[in-house]
């Protein structure tokens, strides 16, 4: 049976929150129960466009191989007042170099170290990986870090145990991490990890329940497959499983423009 070494969380409580959630004010998060906000992963259109349509993006190409800092400054002032910017953490931190996404990624990585990627792993590598992504998203003004697990990341005592020397080794200041495990993992382990590591629990919603944190933060694939619409009954059903806490509803699938702009005129 998988056991979950006691940690000190008084450090993560005092600023966070016993739901994950960064305690600060101002900022353009979510302030207000039942606030939502609807958007993509990652730019469905022309930029300057979807700053018109939209309030907030996931920026998917940090999780690929992450942006020059420049590019950073770019979006940040080409946004308008009250846009936010979430963003996935790079793929370095929670992948192998054996992950396909690999593939989309410019930075060398030496075959001797190849092992020391991935999987939330307390090594230099990882840290540094977390180093350049925090400095990204502090430049980019993106104060939610979403950490999408490969399914292969299983509920094992090695991986948990990656995760806390992760967690609490990193400088966190200013950031609420949104974790999304897609492998078999207990619910009970899961709301463990939540609440020891301060994680609001990330899911796709018309699969999972999400099982803790003070705001929901969903991110919708499509219903078996990237190259799916969903029907106008999926979407009100979808509105319904909005509960009384703030909400991100981030679409990433083949329509995700459309079926954003339609899930919007259904909440407004």
């Amino acid at each position: 049976m998988l056991s979950l070494k006691s940690v000190d969380k008084k450090w993560i409580w005092e600023k966070w929150g016993p739901g994950g959630v960064l305690r600060r004010e101002g900022g353009v998060g979510l302030k207000k129960k039942n606030q939502i906000k609807v958007g993509c992963c990652g730019f469905a259109v022309a930029q300057k466009k979807y700053f018109e349509l939209f309030e907030v993006i996931e920026i998917q190409q940090s999780f690929y191989q992450l942006p020059e800092i420049r590019t950073a400054e770019r979006w940040r002032i080409s946004a308008p007042a009250g846009f936010e910017f979430t963003m996935k953490a790079w793929q370095l931190i929670t992948h192998a170099p054996s992950s396909p996404t690999y593939r989309r990624l410019r930075d060398r990585i030496e075959p001797s170290k190849s092992d020391r990627y991935g999987s939330f792993k307390p090594t230099k590598e990882v840290f540094d990986a977390w180093n350049r992504t925090a400095a990204f998203a502090r430049t980019l003004g993106a104060t939610i870090i979403v950490f999408q697990c490969p399914a292969s990341f299983r509920p094992l005592a090695q991986n948990v145990k990656n995760m806390e020397g992760f967690f609490t080794g990193i400088d966190r200041e200013g950031f609420t991490f949104a974790w999304e495990p897609r492998g078999p993992w207990p619910d009970d382990v899961v709301v463990r990890l939540c609440k020891d590591f301060g994680l609001i629990h990330c899911v796709d919603p018309c699969k999972n329940e999400a099982l803790f944190g003070e705001l929901d933060y969903f991110r919708l694939h499509g219903i078996g497959d990237y190259q799916y619409t969903y029907t106008d009954e999926e979407l009100e059903t979808l509105k319904k499983m909005l509960g009384k806490k703030p909400a991100y509803v981030m679409f990433n699938n083949s329509t995700m423009k459309e079926d954003a702009l339609r899930f919007i005129g259904l909440v407004a």
